[in-house]
């Protein structure tokens, strides 16, 4: 075994830059990747995780107590790997390396020579017994699979039935059955859809020449309530049916007004020859436009209408079977057999009829479960909390009361009818348990709160975010057809999956439905404990994966094994020990607050601590970017005996998701590494560590840029090595004997990080200059230098920052439905206000001076203001123009008097002597001076305006008056993206300086 002496791979060195190139890459993995098997939210990529696992598991050929023999070893067993293995420690160092980095690739992920060369390494350095890897919550299994891939013993637990069902099937069913598990999936599958379209078909008619329906295109309605009106309103996010480059389909409507009835909306499907033919959809900021007139109605009144249709899913008809109310259709898509291309038609009266037929059925009542208390159609409760901040639930607002509500009476009977045939089918429970996933994947895909995606012609299931929101029109799929979203197309990617782990070699694992702090292991049973806890209040993972469980318990072989085994009378998945931050559920009367979350984590730390070996290692992967995130994880580190030894952040996320545009949102999920802390530990001295963290940051801040991690991933990257400092002691005191505790020590790393970054933009001096000292920039420059620099893209240079369009590879922070199309996002950068305050207070930075002039806070969230929107402080109510051509007309002796026209008219009404100040806006009653930034800002705006000689007279004043102007022009420019169009008028205006 390695010496508890010897540091691990992943103590000393990582090669984050490749790692991180192959994570990002695997997000568009999807046939055969196992992520694909089941929904689950924010999984770690696989590559990252077989990598660091195994920098976790080999010991450093350059630590002095490394074995000899595995040294030896090593050498022979990474023969057939690409590249030379040179003779010295150091040379193997970094071969071991390079294959971590190589291995982290998807395509090497199955490949014979590559998994043979990771499981002998692994044997190498733990050749007395298999090392056991531990994840108590493993969600959607990415740790634990990797760990038997690379011929490891796993044990995961989580306390999510859901989360189990994927875990068991992937590490225990898929491992002991192998392709032979494919095969009956496929079998078993093709006889139960032949016999639930027997049951189904006409449901789903096709249409008189033959084509079939592979898709409805619905809008929910709601009535007008203008004075003698009534008409029906639908709610249109748009109507494009097709937007690809080859075929563009949209639909129009015209108003037909029949006798005394309210006049409605005809839609009719064309081919448009431009964009401008197509009109726009009739919601805008929740407020939906009459088609007919301008009338609008609010998001309270549709809100209301909407409660008493109960969501508004189903269409209403009279006693003769007329349609009256409810959804209504505004196209069908259809295929032709043997046709690719989609075809695109309005509603027919055997479309509204199918559905009435599907509503009558519904009515006369569905074969229940053989169970006790479980209904067909599920209608255990949606939790009618209040709408926290983040909330994954807003949809219930809407009339839902329960889950089986969410979907078309069409889509319930859908539901039913497969999970009867997956519960009579004579199949083995492991093939059950695959035939439930099945089910879950389709249950995702029968909602009304899907969506037609136009650019790609398919369906889009509700789960496109870690939320479930409002979908006004939405999409209902044929779910017996074989395009997206239907029964074939669900059994194709389980299969896909269980045939791609099954050519793996994956040994078999064990799983249970555990609480994180509870664990069946003796002590100090594992080599390796390894977690990708939840994120504070990021994700509601439980409340998220009740849509699953309600359909999972009614095809589950042993529904009575899923129950809630905490709270009997919870007919959902177990909430009371789940470790999340949610102040609106209670536990024992005590809300789930910030405090309660650090001590189920401390209870969960203490857990892996005591299972962990004392010559083990451990890792945690944290990617949250609040503060309270960060302390609350490092609190229940700390309190449960780990000490942190290393810190690697590597690049898990898309660059073009929604979420990083504007914002400083983490591309990096940083992976600690920790040892279990002895517990002889001494106390640490508060000033030793005060003086030791300059110097770790110092070293990091560079070590990690090379590696291509910038900004806020920086940031918090940081704060693993500082952490290292810290979290060696059992606790800290100061010279008077009073304990430091963690909150106060982050302050510390927050100012020394800001410094340190200061010191890097903007040199030595203004990293030191808190009480703005003579020499060093105002704080407006300091403040805007630290925003810009925490933007800087770990993913490349940032092009999404300035708003540019991408196409989103996923979309997991898109907005709420009832906000969609309402506004246009204002330009600039964004920063959590806590990020800014922690920067702000020990930099000397006041930001309540700049609220108004650089900066805007809106809900807790900071803009720094772009230089366009700083025009009218800068020069007053007159436009650009106007002002430019007074500094146009000024030589340049006089021209610090009128750049600011605040400060002239100030002047003539201020006594001789007193220094020119400029006014923050009427909102705020603080004044400060003009700065640096100011004139740099003033400048940019002349350069946009095309004022060159308004801009040369200024330039050759700023010359005059010091090298301040110039000096804070050059640093900015490197903090912008490539392209930004700031970056560009800096680098346009220094052009014009004069020589």
């Amino acid at each position: 075994m390695i010496p508890r002496e010897c540091k691990r791979l992943a103590e000393v060195d990582f090669p984050i830059a490749v790692v991180s190139k192959h994570a990002r890459r695997e997000k568009s993995i999807r046939h055969g990747h196992p992520s694909t098997l089941h929904l689950w939210w924010a999984r770690r990529p696989l590559g990252s995780c077989r990598a660091m696992l195994l920098a976790l598991l080999l010991p450093d050929p350059c630590d002095e107590h490394c074995p000899e023999e595995f040294k030896e070893r090593a050498r022979d067993i990474l023969q057939p790997i690409p590249g030379r293995v040179g003779a010295t420690d150091l040379e193997l160092r970094e071969a071991l390396l390079h294959f971590i980095g190589d291995f982290a690739d998807w395509k090497h992920s199955a490949n014979p020579t590559f998994l043979e060369t990771g499981h002998s390494l692994v044997h190498a350095a733990h050749p007395d017994e298999t090392p056991l890897v531990v994840d108590p919550f493993a969600g959607g299994g990415s740790i634990p699979l990797e760990a038997l891939r690379l011929g490891c013993d796993a044990f995961a637990s989580d306390l999510t039935p859901v989360a189990c069902l994927i875990l068991k099937v992937m590490l225990e069913d898929i491992p002991r059955h192998g392709p032979g598990l494919a095969d009956e999936l496929r079998r078993v599958g093709a006889e139960i859809k032949a016999a639930a379209e027997k049951e189904l078909a006409r449901f789903y008619p096709p249409d008189p020449d033959g084509a079939r329906p592979i898709a409805y295109l619905w809008a929910r309605t709601v009535r007008c309530e203008a004075s003698n009106c009534g008409a029906e309103i639908p709610l249109v996010r748009s109507l494009w049916l097709c937007k690809k480059s080859d075929s563009r389909i949209a639909l129009r409507y015209r108003i037909e007004r029949l006798g005394n009835q309210p006049p409605r909306a005809v839609f009719e499907v064309f081919s448009p020859r431009t964009d401008a033919e197509v009109a726009r959809g009739n919601l805008n900021n929740a407020r939906a436009t009459r088609l007919s007139c301008a009338t609008t109605m609010d998001r309270d009144r549709i809100r209301v209408q909407l409660q008493q249709q109960r969501g508004g899913a189903d269409v209403i008809f009279d006693e003769t079977g007329g349609r009256i109310g409810g959804p209504l259709i505004l196209a069908v898509v259809t295929q032709d057999p043997g046709l690719h291309r989609r075809q695109y038609r309005p509603a027919m009266m055997h479309d509204y009829l199918a559905v009435r037929a599907a509503q009558v059925a519904l009515s006369n009542g569905l074969s229940p479960p053989n169970q006790k208390n479980l209904s067909a159609i599920p209608d255990e409760p949606v939790v009618q909390s209040k709408v926290a901040k983040n909330s994954p639930f807003r949809f219930h607002l809407y009339g839902f009361k329960n889950f089986g509500e969410v979907s078309t009476a069409r889509q319930k009977v859908a539901l039913a009818e497969m999970c009867a045939q997956v519960r009579a089918c004579a199949a083995d429970p492991h093939v059950r348990l695959l035939l439930s996933i099945v089910v879950n994947r389709l249950a995702n895909a029968c909602t009304a709160l899907c969506r037609w995606d136009n650019t790609r012609e398919s369906l889009q299931g509700m789960f496109t975010r870690q939320a479930i929101s409002m979908v006004w029109d939405f999409c209902e799929n044929a779910p017996l057809g074989e395009a997206t979203g239907g029964f074939d197309a669900a059994v194709e990617w389980v299969d896909s999956v269980v045939t791609n782990l099954a050519s793996s070699r994956l040994s078999i694992g064990n799983t249970e439905q555990l609480d994180a702090a509870v664990s069946p292991l003796g002590d100090e049973s594992s080599q390796l404990w390894f977690t990708d806890p939840p994120y504070y209040d990021a994700v509601s993972y439980a409340d998220l994966s009740d849509f699953f469980f309600v359909w999972l318990k009614r095809t589950h072989p042993h529904p009575d094994r899923l129950c809630d085994r905490s709270d009997p009378s919870n007919s959902l998945t177990p909430k009371l020990a789940e470790a999340i931050q949610d102040d609106t559920k209670l536990v024992n009367g005590r809300p789930k607050d910030r405090a309660f979350l650090e001590e189920a984590m401390a209870r969960a730390f203490a857990e892996g601590r005591r299972v962990s070996r004392a010559d083990g290692v451990g890792s945690v992967i944290f990617a949250h970017k609040t503060t309270e995130g960060w302390e609350a994880l490092l609190s229940g580190m700390i309190k449960g005996g780990w000490l942190i030894t290393g810190s690697w952040p590597i690049a898990t996320e898309a660059a073009n998701r929604l979420r990083a545009r504007d914002s400083a949102a983490l591309a990096t999920s940083v992976h600690l590494v920790c040892r279990p802390r002895p517990s002889g530990a001494s106390v640490g001295d508060w000033a030793n560590v005060l003086g030791e963290l300059p110097i770790r940051v110092g070293e990091w801040m560079p070590r990690l840029e090379r590696e291509g991690v910038r900004g806020a991933d920086l940031v918090f990257a940081c704060i693993g090595p500082a952490l290292e400092i810290f979290s060696r002691y059992s606790r800290v005191e100061t010279a008077e004997g009073d304990e430091v505790k963690l909150p106060q020590y982050l302050q510390k790393v927050w100012e020394v990080v800001g410094r340190t970054a200061l010191a890097q933009v903007l040199g030595n001096a203004e990293a030191q200059a808190s009480d703005g000292s003579a020499g060093a920039l105002e704080e407006d420059a300091r403040l805007t230098a630290l925003f810009v620099w925490t933007h800087r893209s770990t993913l490349g240079n940032g092009a999404q920052a300035n708003g540019a369009e991408e196409d989103e590879e996923e979309t997991d922070e898109e907005d709420d439905e009832e906000n969609a199309g309402s506004r246009k996002a204002a330009k600039g950068f964004t920063l959590i206000f806590d990020i800014v305050r922690r920067f702000a207070q020990p930099l000397g930075i006041h930001l309540d001076v700049w609220e108004g002039r650089i900066i805007e806070t809106k809900k807790g969230i900071v803009r720094l203001l772009p230089v366009s929107e700083r025009a009218r402080q800068l020069f007053g109510s007159a436009e650009v123009a106007g002002r430019a051509d007074r500094i146009e007309r000024t030589p340049p002796a006089a021209r610090q008097l009128e750049l600011f026209p605040e400060l002239r008219e100030a002047e003539e009404t201020r006594p001789r002597g007193r220094r020119r100040r400029f006014s923050a806006p009427a909102a705020h009653s603080v004044v400060v001076q003009a700065t640096t930034l100011d004139r740099v800002h003033t400048a940019m705006l002349l350069q946009a305006s095309g004022r060159t000689t308004g801009l040369r007279n200024l330039l050759a004043a700023e010359q005059q008056r010091g090298p301040d102007f110039f000096r804070l022009s050059q640093s900015l420019i490197p903090l912008y993206p490539e392209g930004h169009e700031e970056r560009r008028l800096l680098e346009a205006m220094l052009l014009a300086m004069p020589r």
